[in-house]
């Protein structure tokens, strides 16, 4: 920069969002985006589903087209921020290029959780994170091909239903008792694992890798009881640890995130961050939570870009996440482990489970189903959630009471 603009590090979903608002809102002054991947700015969700099955092509998910950036004069600089430095406000680059900055937004994300056991990293061993992830894995997702997934969770179980799309035999290995840890209620776990079954995909529960060797071409994950499971490729999806590298090292407050106040503002002056890096008030609790979702990234890069502006506007937005595995639908909404009730609405195999807060209102709600049976009605529980309605249980409950007429 040739004068203090905006700086964004991270040039993912969040920092590409960012930019963009920064400019929507009248940011005439230079705006850098630095990054390490090769590929401008995108959206992950696609990743681990059409791209894997071959639906979209990687260059889809892009946020914008590359023209964009340039109109609205966003340099991205493909490179690795080495150092921060607060007090002068200025970062300096993996080959010594320093670049002061008015205000700054860490928009680092995360990395994979690796496997910590022998032979984690013989290759055929992957993780997915990124476009190149993806682009690599899709190609080993042949017909025939077996692949061992180690983790039940979201990423886990979406790329369990893409490999069994795409013809490949599938285990899917998770040490918890149950799919998708506590993220959802049991009966929608078993459900979720009932889905999968019927699909095909051998589910392993309560077993936990113990080691991974090269055999006769093909990998072998031996679990801890003993057992072992042949596979061509081994996909680990154990979640991600926040890229916290650069905050530890100017001494930024940190927790399980970069520690953040209801504005997004870090510790230091001036330096903001948000998306999967950051760790913020619940605008329900007030506890301090980490979100790794689309819908978090799209949000917190807006507040993000009006307060590096300077508007002072608490992040508000309830936290929702979704998966699509093969053709239903899963989605949470809200905080629901803050509902000390729950209410089940049953509707065929569909069902919502409403979490109602000691005020009587809701504060969360989960559901799961047919994507065609389900979608229009979780779409109004997501506003039911949001809108903080108290709605009568047993109008939740009765499935030939529509759900749209409890906005009120």
């Amino acid at each position: 920069m040739t004068a203090p603009g905006m700086l964004i590090i991270g040039a993912g979903h969040v920092g590409g969002r960012a930019a963009q608002h920064l400019r929507a809102q009248g940011w005439d002054g230079p705006i850098v985006l630095v990054g390490e991947e090769p590929h401008a700015p995108y959206e992950r969700p696609p990743l681990s589903k059409e791209v894997l099955t071959g639906e979209r092509q990687p260059a889809s998910c892009a946020l914008r087209q590359a023209e964009d950036w340039d109109a609205d004069r966003i340099t991205h600089v493909r490179a690795r921020v080495a150092a921060l430095d607060p007090a002068r406000h200025e970062a300096t680059l993996a080959d010594g290029q320093r670049i002061v900055f008015s205000k700054a937004l860490l928009a680092t994300g995360g990395t994979p959780r690796w496997l910590q056991v022998p032979g984690a990293n013989l290759p055929g061993v992957m993780a997915l994170r990124t476009i190149d992830d993806a682009v690599a894995l899709a190609a080993r997702l042949i017909p025939g091909a077996s692949v061992a997934i180690v983790g039940g969770g979201f990423i886990g179980l979406e790329v369990a239903a893409s490999a069994r799309v795409r013809g490949c035999s599938v285990h899917v290995v998770e040490s918890a008792p149950c799919l998708l840890g506590r993220v959802v209620p049991a009966p929608i776990a078993r459900a979720v694992e009932k889905l999968h079954a019927a699909n095909g995909v051998a589910i392993v529960l309560g077993r936990a890798p113990r080691a991974i060797e090269a055999q006769g071409g093909r990998l072998v994950l031996e679990l801890d009881e003993g057992s072992r499971i042949a596979a061509d490729t081994i996909v680990v999806g154990i979640g991600i640890e926040p890229a916290m590298q650069l905050a530890r090292a100017c001494a930024l407050e940190v927790g399980r995130g970069v520690r953040v106040g209801p504005t997004l503002a870090t510790s230091a002056a001036d330096i903001f961050a948000a998306g999967d890096v950051a760790e913020f008030p619940s605008p329900l609790a007030g506890t301090l939570i980490r979100q790794e979702t689309w819908h978090n990234a799209e949000t917190q890069a807006r507040t993000a870009a009006l307060n590096m502006l300077g508007a002072r506007e608490p992040y508000a937005a309830l936290p929702w996440g979704w998966s699509d595995q093969y053709d239903h639908q899963l989605q949470v909404i809200g905080e629901p482990t803050l509902g000390p009730e729950t209410i089940v609405r049953q509707a065929g195999d569909a069902s919502i489970y409403f979490y109602r807060g000691a005020d009587g209102r809701l504060v969360g709600a989960a559901g799961f189903g047919r994507t065609s049976d389900v979608a229009k009605d979780l779409k109004v529980a997501r506003l039911l959630v949001e809108r903080r309605t108290a709605p009568a249980s047993a109008q939740l409950i009765d499935p030939a009471t529509r759900l749209k007429s409890l906005l009120v």
